[in-house]
């Protein structure tokens, strides 16, 4: 019966409402540096990109986005990400309700394909779309390619982002999540641009996912050592 009753619309909306008002709370407390100093003026000619953010260190990635940059972000179809999908409208994003898989039944089943021509759609009116690039139920930290594929068909540029905070809790998950804490110092640490050809052969697309993976590491790493920590 409490299984049942954690699933309600109603339940979820509260706790995702609930969410949203607490990562402001977040925000609003520490002290946020960005780096590179000036990076949302040096972006806004290279709009709209592909945002790539890790699972488990992206609730507070929504704030890394001036407001004025229209944004979806994907957030699965599954009851905890209904509860990350009521936060993020709150916080004026757009939403994609799906997510990727390592194979062709776990994509089917999460809506992959459905999503990523969403994306592209999302991409090509103009609006950035933000994604995780490591897939559920992990290895965490390990790029999937379908970001890759995205870049690759859009036309559109992958941006690392990271976000950490001097005080957070770790959770003992797949995906190492970082609970960030109020009332002390934030970082966004935002990485290079990487483009893929259009032309790019599959077999070539490894090496874009691994500069995707490099490129978020060294994101996450700078942007823990900015609010004096290291990462994990």
């Amino acid at each position: 019966m409490i299984k049942r009753l954690g699933r309600q619309p109603w339940v979820l909306s509260a706790v995702g409402t609930v969410l949203a008002g607490y990562l402001k709370l977040v925000y609003f407390t520490n002290r946020f540096v960005v780096e590179p100093s000036g990076v949302h003026d040096e972006r806004e000619r290279d709009l709209p990109v592909i945002v790539a953010m890790w699972h488990g260190q992206h609730f507070m990635v929504p704030f890394a986005k001036p407001k004025h940059w229209p944004a979806k972000v994907m957030i699965s179809r599954s009851a905890d990400g209904e509860v990350n999908a009521i936060a993020a409208r709150k916080l004026g994003l757009g939403l994609i309700r799906a997510s990727g898989g390592r194979n062709a039944r776990q994509i089917k089943k999460r809506g992959g394909m459905r999503g990523f021509i969403e994306a592209l759609k999302t991409l090509r009116d103009g609006e950035s779309v933000a994604m995780t690039a490591d897939v559920p139920k992990g290895p965490a930290r390990k790029s999937g390619v379908g970001i890759v594929q995205l870049a690759k068909h859009s036309g559109r540029p992958i941006l690392p982002v990271a976000v950490a905070t001097s005080r957070s809790i770790e959770l003992n998950s797949w995906d190492k999540a970082s609970v960030n804490l109020p009332f002390g110092r934030g970082s966004i640490a935002v990485g290079d641009l990487i483009w893929v050809p259009e032309e790019t052969e599959e077999e070539a697309l490894e090496a874009y996912r691994q500069q995707v993976e490099d490129g978020l590491n060294t994101a996450t790493k700078r942007a823990y050592e900015l609010v004096g920590r290291a990462d994990g």
